[in-house]
């Protein structure tokens, strides 16, 4: 994927229709080039449903969920094999599968999952099945220094949102004070917006 800009610039226009963008506004995932496009209010609502846009373009939705039940230990995040402590899964409609991205100085690199590991962590929680292919993520934390795994659902633009936040922040091996700053951050304004997740979420 391509992550998209913060914001918009004087004059940037909708990628879809050419119209004017206003702060905060949308973007859809188009499916076929896996890139994250700018979208204005109109055609945000035009690419909501599954299957609009012939299948081609999806909205990415604005919700932030939480599972107050989930219970992840340093032991269970260390058998999928992911290098670092911060990492976004999301369901890929054009690979059938889950897909680890983590985030570094390199910007956001995939990783292959487990299977197996994965299969008996995703039966644990219900954001796993709640999340949307290719528009939704499970963004996933293990704390600095120890402490339980944290983990919401997510829009899929503001992971790579803060993938770039990252690069651009990051020194050293570990990243810097800057980097863990920019990440306290963000994990503090979704944790604001969660709301639990119910067991007959659907994505």
């Amino acid at each position: 994927f391509l992550r998209p800009p913060p914001g918009p610039a004087a004059g940037e226009a909708c990628e879809l229709c050419g119209a004017a963008l206003e702060d905060g506004h949308a973007h859809v995932v188009d499916l076929a080039r896996r890139t994250v496009r700018c979208a204005c209010r109109a055609c945000a609502v035009l690419f909501r449903g599954p299957g609009a846009g012939a299948g081609r373009w999806r909205t990415v939705p604005d919700r932030v969920l939480a599972d107050p039940a989930l219970s992840l230990s340093g032991a269970e995040w260390a058998a999928l094999e992911i290098p670092v402590g911060l990492a976004f899964l999301f369901r890929s409609s054009a690979a059938g599968r889950w897909i680890a991205v983590y985030p570094g100085p390199a910007g956001a690199v995939e990783s292959a999952l487990p299977l197996e590991a994965w299969d008996r962590l995703a039966g644990r929680t219900a954001l796993a099945a709640a999340c949307a292919p290719d528009v939704e993520a499970l963004l996933v934390r293990v704390p600095r220094g120890g402490g339980p795994v944290e983990a919401l659902l997510v829009p899929i633009d503001r992971c790579y949102e803060l993938a770039g936040r990252l690069r651009r922040t990051w020194r050293g091996l570990d990243g810097g004070a800057a980097a863990r700053a920019e990440l306290d951050a963000l994990f503090a304004a979704l944790r604001a917006r969660a709301r639990p997740v119910a067991g007959r979420e659907r994505p």
